[in-house]
């Protein structure tokens, strides 16, 4: 993918593509004249000899302690070096390409008082696939990311390492093969790339992309279920949906009813005796909707804060400003991944309340745990308790990080908004929920598998032939594990997406 920069919003799909593959970025000539107007403004700021914080001034509760127009370039260097402390499993390549596009992004926009040439730099590291090596613990996203951006900012002056092709090689040396030279800083641009929530919202955009995928898989696996134990589509009419009026209610029920149209199996029973299915069938498009609203609530926060300029001071050459503000607190991405958090715990609960459904003979109607001859075989018996296991841990998981909050720098950042950790943690949750709705599929499957020669409807029979491509039937007990570790995986790598793609939010262009 090639991507030009140019002060236009970057929407949604162009992120994911992003996160997803590696792309081509480059400057446009708008955002060249408009970032070399900032520059310059702040060239003329030094050589007029006026205090400005990051500028000419020591950082934090150090803001008071001026520095001498020769050791500006040491001060930013310095600045790189101390802050560099993240600890921790480096972020993926996936997740360190979001970060760089979202600083070019950022400092694309000339509020930033850089040069264009480490514009420059830091897309030729991403053009060369060439990412900084950025711990994943150390920030509490408060003066921003500080630590990780750190870690990304040495990269640009040879500092550290990074990872080419998969390979961790000294970033120097890296620089050297790709035919770039390290950057030297100029005055507020070690700061400008230190501050910012770039790492946060990253992390916070990963997890929602992730999480459309959870969301489009859990809706195969609950009209699954729904066929398997012969449950009931009528809760799923429009009509039902239009008299509440909410959008995710309603755009769930949708996908259902196209999920299951067609089925033999629901066509079978119309006339059952049943009266109302368990609320884990019934209350899909309730449940499930709630959870695409605070989807796409969430993925509108991270679309603007993306295109946001979050560093700290800013440049304002309309009216020859440079303006101290918190632009760099991470608020907003905190409060976003907490309420994404909620929504990823409820899609793997409820699917854990779908798989106890199936394996109770006395509520679904199919053999006790999906087997025959129970008792010799124990059939999906531990596999709904490690899906037991996996949902409680969210639940602890879930609790919000955003209202906890410890003073840094000697009480001057005496609010901060654990946003990287708030973000970081969804991908733990994410893993998990993978997992369970990975053992409702296999589970739905052979449920399903027992109403035959009835088939279900052809996108539903699908399905089933490729998990049966991977997991044969369940005849007599076999370990599980590798099964549901496959079938998680497709569920992470968005196999399951174009069920749902219509009423996604990165997916619609």
């Amino acid at each position: 993918m090639k991507l030009v920069i140019d002060n236009q919003l970057v929407t949604l799909d162009t992120l994911r593509d992003a996160w997803r593959e590696p792309v081509q970025v480059s400057i446009g000539a708008g955002a060249q004249v408009r970032i070399a107007e900032s520059n310059e403004l702040v060239q003329d700021v030094v050589a007029g000899g006026e205090r400005i914080y990051g500028l000419n001034t020591g950082f934090g509760q150090l803001a008071q302690v001026r520095i001498d127009t020769d050791q500006l370039a040491k001060l930013q260097e310095n600045l790189v070096r101390s802050h560099a402390v993240g600890v921790g499993e480096n972020l993926g390549d996936d997740i360190v390409r979001l970060v760089m596009l979202m600083k070019v992004i950022a400092l694309a926009e000339g509020f930033s008082g850089v040069r264009l040439e480490l514009v420059d730099a830091l897309c030729n590291l991403i053009n060369n696939e060439i990412y900084p090596c950025i711990p994943s613990q150390g920030s509490v996203g408060a003066s921003g990311d500080l630590a990780p951006l750190a870690h990304m900012a040495g990269a640009l002056l040879g500092l550290g390492e990074v990872s080419v092709k998969g390979t961790i090689v000294p970033a120097s040396e890296a620089l050297a093969e790709a035919g770039l030279m390290p950057v030297t800083l100029g005055p507020k641009e070690g700061l400008a790339l230190l501050n910012g929530t770039q790492v946060s919202t990253a992390l916070a955009l990963a997890a929602v992309f992730r999480a459309e995928n959870m969301m489009a898989a859990g809706l195969m696996a609950g009209a699954m279920s729904s066929d398997a134990i012969q449950g009931s589509d009528t809760p799923f009419d429009r009509r039902i949906q239009n008299v509440r009026g909410h959008g995710g209610q309603t755009a769930v029920a949708g996908v259902l009813r196209e999920l299951m149209k067609g089925s033999d199996i629901r066509a079978s029973h119309i006339e059952c005796e049943r009266v109302q299915d368990p609320y884990s069938i019934r209350c899909q498009p309730q449940v499930m909707g709630a959870c695409l609203d605070v989807i796409r609530h969430v993925c509108s926060v991270l679309e603007t804060e993306a295109n946001a300029v979050t560093d700290n001071p800013l440049v304002f050459t309309d009216s020859k400003s440079v303006l101290s503000g918190g632009n760099f607190h991470a608020e907003p991405v905190a409060l976003a991944a907490d309420y994404l958090a909620l929504a990823i715990a409820e899609i793997g609960a409820l699917s854990e309340r779908r798989i106890a459904l199936l394996i109770d003979s006395h509520m679904s109607g199919l053999p006790a745990f999906l087997v025959k001859d129970g008792g010799l075989n124990s059939g999906f018996m531990m596999a709904q308790v490690t899906a037991a296991a996996l949902a409680s841990e969210n639940k602890s998981l879930a609790h919000p990080a955003s209202v906890d909050s410890l003073p840094t720098s000697a009480n001057q950042e005496d609010h901060v908004s654990m946003a990287t950790f708030a973000a970081r943690r969804l991908h733990t949750m994410l893993d998990n929920v993978s997992n369970i709705i990975a053992i409702e599929l296999l589970a739905a499957a052979q449920g399903i598998d027992f109403h035959h020669p009835k088939k279900s409807s052809a996108i539903i029979e699908n399905t089933i032939a490729g998990l049966r491509n991977i997991s044969p039937r369940y005849d007599e007990d076999r370990s599980l594990s590798i099964d549901i570790q496959r079938v998680a995986s497709r569920i992470d790598h968005g196999e399951f997406i174009d069920c749902a793609a219509s009423i996604l939010p990165s997916m619609r262009t």
